[in-house]
């Protein structure tokens, strides 16, 4: 052999040409970087759209490649070694996308936290992990303010024992308090060798780990490996979205969570993708940004969350219709299931009625997308607000109460998957156990997924919200979403969030959280309005019981509304809330407590 790697499929394959070593062992970075860096040296990689509107940084995969090799030697000088665990707590950049490549390049594991969680959020994750170092920005930059990273960080480390190390990169001209462990790091990469021999890894060997909140509460880690997990991203970025070469994909997750590891990073990297890393929200400097910037950078696929869509579609069409959108083909979404208003606002007003759009149902522990409009035959109905066909490889069942498959079309159940599949996750870190009973032991045989699903008529599948967010009324199953959903229809209720509490007469009832688009003196009518729309679009018994007004929601990070914490409220459990750390704001809690504390005493 002229190098040391073999190819894996034949070039011209799909999803690339997996690359490597002899005797069936790889490297995740040569995967994303080296292969191309051969062939396309000046290709580019990345695109940071920064926070600061129109300042975008492109970078090469020779540029990433750099980049990575003199980072991962910097980690290697201080120890870090195969095996260890090392926390990136940094915003959306081409710096924290090498730290993450730069540890799979040396066979450390990365863990990604949120760069908006709170000291004790990353303390706690740290000590779960035993991570060895953490590798920070100076600050962070978001929406147009400055988030105190390495503030954070010192806080965190200062109960964590196994942290040797703080590298401090700088995202902005800020001087911060340097101790003993901080080592400035773009200074040592200047020092550091722009070749680093990538470690021979097993298929099976740890990638990364990525906390995921548990409906206990406890984060848990969970654990993801090399070769089936970045199998699994690539194959499904290049189908769900019709990936083709020079296209510019555009996700705009954070890399804190697994869309951005799956379809910011590693999928589209190892396809020779050219990515776009967003820093900003979609409403800085104003509700046009998403769109501003596809017309500026091109962006053929753009992949992003319901509850962004449905921010903006509260702002109106003008913002949207601004820009110039003719360089889009498809459109995504992902991490809740979307509803129609929202889905049609963005097929109709955004995507013109002419891109395809993909409404992609995944988890954390599937490491990529399971059920998909695409991959399909070409011009292959697509039902709106529906997730319908299964990926390759994926076999989908529904269960019923009794843990007996459920035949035929136009059911529902549990959605469980019935075979393996290379993307998923292999365990919780440190709790073999809590995976196997949280995942295997509630359908023997069979991955639960904790969602429940609907499976139409024709065999599509449709994601009805989670197992726990389903709420029996006088025997009547129903999820949440589906009241959630008709409840959307009402044009100035933005927001909505359904849970179920106790009920003397029916077992259970829906009790309703309401964000309204503005102040009004027609609350009472509003509600009244609600009830009607819920009693024809569902049926009487589906009329929540209760509706309370709020400011917002609580959710978490990715925009996942924490429908425990209101669970808590109307049970009155308050005082035992859990862990609300993965919340955006945690501050919501009280707010909403308050609200709610006026209803009952007004309904009283």
């Amino acid at each position: 052999w002229d190098s040391p790697f073999h190819t894996a499929c034949q070039p011209g394959d799909p999803a690339g040409s997996a690359r490597w070593f002899l005797g069936g062992r790889l490297n995740v970075s040569v995967n994303c970087l080296d292969q191309h860096v051969e062939k396309s040296p000046n290709r580019v990689a990345l695109i940071w759209e920064r926070d600061e509107p129109g300042t975008a940084v492109h970078i090469t995969y020779r540029e990433l490649l750099d980049l990575t090799c003199r980072l991962a030697n910097t980690l290697k000088k201080y120890g870090i070694q195969k095996g260890d665990r090392v926390a990136i707590y940094m915003s959306v950049s081409p710096l924290s996308v090498a730290a993450m490549l730069a540890c799979a390049r040396i066979g450390a594991v990365h863990t990604v936290v949120f760069a908006g969680f709170s000291a004790e959020s990353l303390a706690g994750r740290i000590m779960d992990s035993g991570c060895k170092a953490v590798i920070t920005y100076n600050q962070g930059v978001r929406g147009g303010r400055i988030i105190e990273l390495k503030t954070t960080v010192d806080e965190a480390v200062k109960n964590c024992p196994s942290i040797k190390h703080v590298f401090v990169a700088q995202r902005t001209d800020n001087k911060v308090q340097m101790d003993e462990r901080d080592i400035p790091l773009e200074e040592e990469m200047t020092k550091a060798d722009s070749v680093c021999t990538p470690e021979s890894m097993d298929s099976e060997d740890m990638l990364f780990m990525l906390y995921t909140s548990g409906s206990t509460g406890k984060p848990k880690g969970i654990v993801h490996t090399q070769a089936g997990y970045l199998l699994y991203a690539a194959f499904t970025h290049k189908y769900v979205f019709d990936y083709q070469q020079g296209d510019v994909f555009g996700c705009v997750a954070d890399i804190g969570w697994i869309t951005g590891h799956s379809y910011v990073v590693y999928g589209p990297l190892c396809n020779g993708a050219t990515s776009v890393l967003f820093e900003s929200t979609p409403v800085y400097p104003d509700p046009g940004r998403y769109w501003e910037m596809v017309q500026r950078l091109k962006i053929n696929q753009f992949y992003g969350a319901p509850t962004a869509i449905r921010l903006l579609l509260n702002y109106g069409e003008e913002w949207v219709k601004k820009y110039d959108r003719s360089s889009l083909k498809v459109l995504g979404s992902v991490g809740e299931p979307i509803n129609k208003e929202a889905w049609q606002w963005f097929y109709q007003v955004v995507g013109e009625g002419r891109c395809t759009l993909v409404d992609t149902w995944w988890q954390t522990e599937t490491g990529g997308i399971c059920i998909a409009p695409q991959p399909s035959e070409e011009k292959a109905e697509i039902v709106p607000a529906m997730a319908m066909r299964p990926f390759f490889g994926i076999v989908p069942v529904l269960m019923d109460e009794n843990g007996e498959v459920i035949e035929g079309n136009d059911v529902s159940g549990a959605l469980c998957i019935a075979q393996p599949w290379p993307g998923m996750a292999r365990t919780i870190y440190g709790d073999h156990q809590h995976f196997v009973d949280a995942y295997f032991k509630v359908y023997p045989g069979y991955y639960f997924t904790g969602d429940g699903a609907y499976r139409s008529q024709k065999g599509y599948y449709q994601i009805t919200g989670r197992m726990d967010d389903i709420i029996n009324i006088s025997g009547h199953r129903l999820g949440t979403a589906e009241i959630e959903d008709a409840m959307a229809d009402h044009p100035e209720v933005p927001e909505t969030a359904v849970v179920g509490y106790p009920h003397k007469i029916k077992g259970e009832g829906a009790f309703a959280f309401i964000v309204l688009k503005e102040q009004t003196a027609r609350v009472d009518h509003i509600k009244e309005e609600l009830k009607t729309i819920v009693a024809s679009k569902i049926a009487k018994y589906a009329v929540p019981d209760h509706i309370v007004v709020v400011k917002r929601l609580p959710k978490t990070r990715s925009g996942k509304i924490m429908r425990r914490l209101l669970r808590k409220v109307v049970t009155e459990q308050s005082s035992n809330m859990g862990d609300v750390t993965t919340l955006d704001d945690p501050s919501v809690v009280k707010e909403i407590l308050d609200s709610y504390q006026k209803y009952k005493k007004s309904s009283s």
